[in-house]
């Protein structure tokens, strides 16, 4: 039993040397221990803004061959169906007016009288439907 304990005292008495030996770092020790470590922090940060970097680049890539090879088929297909042509609307019109089961003359007519009740100018109103209720 007194071997185990003199081996414990020995061991405790070493821990206790190296405590204090390493809380006793010099100045330039502890200058070269944290420069050595913020390197290793930023080396680390750059590697991964690298690796994201390169991962990123990959898959714009892959996107694009993706759209491109999209894009070939539709063009040897048959050409598509020529756009609606827009129709022009008159200078001071507020564009086209759906009519449903409205005869144009009392469209024109309603519209009328709906910019003298309100007395403004009727191209200053956009009408977008008339409907006739039934």
């Amino acid at each position: 039993m007194k071997n185990i304990t003199f081996a414990a005292e020995e061991i405790t008495e070493a821990a206790t040397e190296a405590a204090t030996k390493s809380s006793e770092l010099s100045i330039g020790d502890a200058a070269v221990t944290a420069v050595f470590g913020y390197a290793v922090v930023f080396t680390g940060l750059v590697m991964l803004m690298i690796l994201l970097y390169c991962t990123g680049a990959y898959f714009k890539a892959k996107s694009k061959k993706e759209a491109a090879k999209n894009a070939s088929p539709s063009a040897s297909a048959a050409p598509a169906a020529a756009p609606a042509v827009e129709k022009k609307t008159a200078p001071g019109s507020a564009g086209h007016v759906k009519l449903y089961d409205v005869p144009d003359k009392e469209a024109a007519m309603i519209m009328a009288i709906v910019a003298d009740k309100m007395k403004k100018p009727i191209n200053e109103l956009h009408f977008i439907s008339i409907k006739e209720v039934k």
